[in-house]
């Protein structure tokens, strides 16, 4: 894949703001380790440490099947990084700041179910690059939704900059449903439309750095009982 010495900076700065999330998580946990955005902490610093191990340990282990070894790093992300980031957003959706354990779970099921027909029919589809990634954006972008009408019918609209799930918010609606079409056709536009694809891509990197931007912003800025 060749990318731009612009989208190679995005790429590597990613990492750095994941890690910059992750330590202002730690030097934040004591104001909220009484209280479940303790586990947002916990998230962004187990998150971090996923990203370096799919970076640089994934590499160090090796498998004697040829195919596997190949889709090692897919494999690493597909069915254990992004699982968890899904599930864990579910959870801060729709147990916590919705105060709805069913939809919660139900959503969760329903994600976990999208890994049946991603496996028999969209497997080796050439325009859904990923079945499950898709629906399971799509599942969070309800909550997205239902989150930004929560605030908005809330009395405490006027100071929505001290609302933890404000920040929290607006960095999943920038890069989980502002990318969602980009993932979704990402091989299709990479043969097709390499010129879109190429702007789509710095998106991406773009709103990775300003989500755990404003993931950090949560911590500082965010009241503790939000």
């Amino acid at each position: 894949m060749d990318l731009s010495n612009f989208q190679l900076f995005l790429s590597n700065s990613g990492l750095f703001f994941e890690g910059f999330a992750a330590i202002i998580a730690l030097l934040y946990y004591g104001s909220v380790k009484g209280q479940f955005w303790k586990y947002f902490a916990f998230y962004l610093v187990i998150i971090f440490l996923c990203e370096i191990l799919g970076k640089w340990g994934v590499n160090w282990i090796t498998f004697s099947d040829p195919a596997i070894e190949k889709l090692k790093k897919a494999i690493y992300y597909n069915y254990f990084v992004i699982p968890l980031q899904f599930i864990f957003f579910y959870w801060l959706y729709g147990a916590k700041s919705l105060k709805n354990n069913r939809l919660f779970w139900v959503f969760s099921l329903l994600y976990v179910l999208s890994f049946i027909p991603n496996e028999l029919y969209f497997k080796e589809s050439k325009i859904v690059s990923s079945f499950n990634y898709t629906f399971g954006c799509l599942l969070l972008m309800i909550m997205v939704i239902m989150e930004y009408y929560k605030q908005i019918n809330s009395e405490d609209i006027i100071s929505f900059q001290k609302n933890k799930m404000f920040y929290i918010n607006l960095g999943v609606t920038l890069f989980y449903i502002g990318t969602l079409p980009f993932f979704t056709f990402y091989l299709l536009l990479y043969k097709e439309n390499r010129e879109i694809w190429d702007i789509y891509y710095s998106y991406y990197q773009i709103s990775l750095i300003l989500m755990y931007i404003l993931f950090s912003i949560s911590f500082i800025w965010g009241k503790q009982n939000s």
